[in-house]
């Protein structure tokens, strides 16, 4: 009887093991992503501030990280009936259940208190309501609603929103905004995804939009409708005099290039339409977190 264990091709170092559990291309980008939150909270450039934002990017991550590696813990039997999961450590073996809970317990630990004795409770508060989210609702929510999807969006979107707390002490106007900016990007990334590995996730028993029944066109159009909301949504910090011309003209630039793909994944489902608007929305955070830290400096705020 299957086990649904696989085995890796070439043997990884402990280290390549580690950074495939906790997933270290997304650790990058949550690392950014609060360190940039902090940073808009304060928009100073000082070299000082700059590793103060590290610090808490830092940290964030480290939750984040218990997080990703506590899913995959509750989740190693389904990983291993799927193509795009079956590698990961925790099927293979390559890691011990044993030695990753010990590995989230430590990291979730060190982040937390990180950011509560060198910088606030309430980034600490937010950061642990993160971590139970995406590890106790949306984890288990994957084999029973697609509504995971929505509620898989809060904590992806939570980053940036513990950095700009870490730093300011408080959830203002623009860390909002940056959170709403954030949480409505992940929509057409993920559709994308869900349809391109939509077998995959049936094969697994998660309901996603592409694998409920007459589902047909529904990814596209939920794509292309969150494509859309991106507009009012990263043009909000401009609104509320927080971002500058710059930023305002990136933006809708970038939104034009995200929208694109997505209407035309939402006319036509194809795997060549799903892995353009992946690769847009690859390319769409990285380059509009630039344009947030880089407004400010040339207005020299």
């Amino acid at each position: 009887m299957s086990t649904g264990i696989s085995t890796v091709a070439e043997p990884r170092s402990v280290l390549a093991a580690w950074a495939d559990l906790l997933r270290a291309r997304i650790a990058v980008m949550v690392f950014l992503t609060g360190a940039l939150g902090g940073w808009l909270a304060t928009r100073d450039p000082a070299a000082m501030n700059l590793l103060r934002c590290a610090e808490a990017g830092l940290y964030i991550l480290l939750v984040t990280g218990s997080a990703s590696i506590l899913n995959q813990v509750v989740e190693r039997d389904t990983d291993g009936l799927m193509d795009r999961t079956k590698s990961r450590p925790l099927v293979t073996g390559e890691i011990s259940v044993k030695a990753a809970n010990i590995g989230a317990l430590l990291s979730g630990v060190l982040g937390t208190a990180g950011l509560a004795f060198s910088f606030n409770t309430l980034s600490a508060v937010l950061i642990v309501v993160t971590l139970i989210v995406y590890v106790c609702v949306y984890t288990p929510l994957k084999r029973i609603s697609t509504l995971n999807t929505v509620i898989g969006a809060v904590p992806g979107a939570a980053p940036v929103l513990v950095g700009y707390a870490a730093l300011a002490g408080e959830i203002g106007p623009l860390g909002w905004a940056l959170f709403a900016t954030i949480f409505a990007w992940q929509f057409p990334h993920f559709m994308a995804i869900a349809w391109m590995y939509r077998e995959d996730y049936a094969k697994a028993g998660h309901r996603m939009v592409p694998t409920e029944p007459g589902s047909e066109g529904m990814a596209g159009r939920y794509a292309m409708l969150y494509a859309l909301s991106i507009v009012p949504v990263t043009l909000m910090p401009a609104l509320s005099g927080l971002a500058g011309p710059v930023y305002v003209v990136g933006a809708l630039l970038l939104a034009v290039l995200y929208i694109v793909p997505a209407i035309q994944f939402a006319r036509e489902e194809n795997m060549v339409n799903a892995k353009r608007l992946m690769f847009a929305s690859i390319i769409y955070l990285p380059a509009l977190m630039a344009l947030l830290f880089i407004d400010p400096v040339l207005r020299g705020v």
